[in-house]
């Protein structure tokens, strides 16, 4: 599937996003943040597989660069996330962009690794989504959501045995979306490690690894609450 390359800037940082179109009239617009790494082979497939499901997926950028490698990628990922206002313009500027794409069309977000935390930290700020999916996502932040301020619906899909994402984060996740009024879905997979979504993971000790299952029933769980939220 041919992919769209899109110019867009978040003050004077020059960003490149990428579009992925259905065949037909798309059913909503879906943001599509990768993972610290930025846009890879594994987040690629998910937007193809979203425009073959009849949206119209846009591929969000992090940094205007891509990592020549891990080290390189957190050094990105902690300047950009060093301040959560600034984190949440950033990722602000992506769904501006698609907006401008497709301007009468639903929109949703979802995301991956960091991708996912950034996808949270949109739904916490307040952002105009039908839905946000964050898929092996991080759950902190330092800004907590605020009573009534969430609008878009939340699913979480996290491996259990995420060790980037220990039970007491999750359980804080929780109090936090209760506290905030969020209308929140969390599936937690058994012996499910970080970056289970991602066949080509490369090795990181034992922290991350594949599991088919687990993308499987993830991917089935947001087309099925896309198909509810868009009813």
């Amino acid at each position: 599937m041919m992919s769209e390359a899109v110019s867009y800037c978040d003050g004077d940082t020059k960003l490149t996003g990428y579009v992925y179109r259905p065949v037909g009239a798309p059913r909503a617009s879906v943001a599509v943040f990768p993972t610290i790494m930025n846009p890879t082979p594994a987040v690629v497939a998910k937007a193809e597989a979203l425009a073959k499901a009849g949206y119209l997926a846009f591929v969000c950028d992090f940094y205007g660069q891509d990592p020549h490698d891990f080290a390189a990628a957190q050094g990105l990922a902690s300047e950009l996330r060093r301040d959560a206002t600034n984190y949440r313009q950033r990722l602000s500027a992506g769904l501006a962009t698609l907006r401008a794409l497709a301007p009468d069309l639903p929109q949703a977000a979802i995301g991956f690794c960091m991708g996912g935390q950034a996808v949270l930290e949109l739904a916490r700020s307040g952002a105009n989504l039908v839905l946000v999916a964050s898929f092996h996502g991080l759950l902190n932040t330092d800004l907590p959501a605020q009573p009534g301020t969430v609008k878009a619906r939340i699913l979480v899909c996290h491996g259990d045995a995420d060790e980037l994402v220990p039970r007491e984060q999750v359980i804080r996740f929780w109090e936090e979306m209760d506290r905030s009024g969020a209308n929140w879905h969390f599936h937690s997979y058994s012996g499910v490690k970080h970056g289970f979504t991602n066949p080509n993971a490369p090795p990181n000790g034992d922290m991350v690894a594949y599991d088919s299952s687990a993308d499987r029933q993830s991917w089935s769980a947001l087309l099925s609450l896309l198909d509810e939220v868009l009813d």
